[in-house]
């Protein structure tokens, strides 16, 4: 980092701030999470499961974000941050270890690394910026954040079906925090634009969150085609289907989105309300589906004849849906338009779903992925015709809907 280093630990903005190696380091033990996340998946591919993965998410999804923010501010690269950074990553690797007996033996460890994190995290912001405008802040968050501790150490003693209800409950406070400005009685609310981000590198640091979950992808499809005993014609097919649907996703979001995003939010006069909107609350939308696609990729991999399962259909086409799903309300919040490209995408994977029954899970998935190349295609088709100076991944932005 250039610039003057000082007493504080707050970040000399110098324009745009780079996402350091400590960063990068620290992101390493969510790849292990979002891996921990895909196997919960696999190995309970029901109804519930999949309604536990997302809370799971939801807990690794916020506990990494808040992270994120708090190097926005802080410099990573001073000796105080980077030994916070490293006793996070060692919370986050027991909670990531324990997230697939969550919901077993192993919810007393999850609940108490959360909520470790959470309030110790925000308790070494408090006292690293005290004297600054941001550390009332902070102290708005801290109240929010034990209430919120208690809900995830109380559902931790409790059955499956109460814990599922009181950490969704927890989840849910979470995510309302965030929306009133963690109002807190005596010290009031805080406002959008007192979250003083730099926007290019909150957006890097999200973008970088997605490939996490990219790389799970091509983990389970390399993995899965390593251990096959036979590779016949349709592991071959199902392998190349598999990488096409990631390549597809990545397409997507990183052809031009996310620098356009990064770009939006780093021009943005209220960087903090769109971070919270685009970054905060769709991202994880999107890694959902990523995971959900992962997760459907090792099923038909693994059995590419097999017809009707309705475990590998809703992954299968559930993971697609999702993943433009959000990345819709991404394009809708930032840029203001409706991405009808991916509502149409969204409503053929539906329909798709009426010939589940009568295909093999092969077949379906490769509906699947032509229905999401064919929107990362329409993307580049639109782009090679559209004002290449345009921001807008899905349109230019002066023009109507089509």
């Amino acid at each position: 980092m250039t610039g003057v280093r000082t007493a504080s630990l707050l970040r000399v903005r110098s324009g745009a701030e780079r996402v350091t190696n400590i960063e990068l380091f620290f992101d390493l033990v969510y790849v292990f999470a979002i891996t921990q996340l895909s196997h919960h998946l696999l190995s309970q591919p029901t109804w519930e499961g999949a309604g536990q993965t997302l809370l799971l998410l939801a807990a690794v999804w916020l506990a990494w974000v808040y992270t994120a923010a708090a190097t926005n501010y802080l410099d990573p690269e001073r000796m105080q941050m980077r030994l916070l950074l490293l006793a996070l990553m060692l919370l986050s690797l027991v909670m990531s270890a324990a997230l697939p007996t969550a919901f077993g033996t192993g919810a007393l460890v999850v609940a108490g690394a959360y909520a470790t994190i959470h309030v110790g995290r925000t308790l070494f912001v408090i006292v690293a910026l005290r004297g600054e405008v941001l550390q009332r802040t902070f102290e708005r968050v801290l109240p929010w954040y034990v209430v919120i501790s208690c809900l995830w150490l109380l559902g931790a003693f409790g059955p499956t079906h109460v814990r599922e209800l009181v950490w969704a409950l927890a989840i849910a406070v979470d995510l309302l925090g965030g929306a009133v400005g963690y109002y807190t009685p005596g010290l009031g609310r805080s406002r959008t634009w007192d979250w003083t981000i730099e926007g290019n590198h909150f957006a890097e640091r999200c973008q970088a969150f997605i490939l996490i979950a990219l790389g799970e992808s091509i983990v389970v499809i390399g993995a899965n085609l390593a251990g096959l005993h036979t590779v016949t014609g349709s592991a071959v097919a199902a392998f190349i289907t598999a990488f096409v649907g990631s390549a597809a996703l990545w397409w997507i979001y990183f052809d031009r989105s996310a620098e356009a995003g990064a770009r939006r939010i780093a021009a943005s006069h209220d960087p903090g309300r769109l971070g919270r909107s685009a970054y905060v609350f769709i991202h994880p939308i999107m890694v959902a589906g990523i995971i959900a696609a992962a997760a459907a990729d090792a099923e038909v991999l693994a059995h590419p004849s097999r017809v009707g399962e309705a475990a590998t259909t809703w992954m299968v086409l559930g993971g697609a849906a999702l993943f433009l799903a959000g990345h819709a309300l991404f394009i809708a919040v930032v840029w203001r338009v409706t991405p009808w490209s991916r509502i149409i995408a969204i409503i053929v994977l539906a329909l798709l779903g009426l010939l589940a029954p009568r295909v093999p899970a092969l077949a379906l998935g490769i509906c699947a992925v032509t229905v999401v190349f064919g929107v990362a295609a329409t993307d580049r088709l639109r782009r090679s015709v559209a004002d290449m100076n345009t921001p807008h991944p899905e349109h230019t932005m002066e023009s109507a809907q089509s």
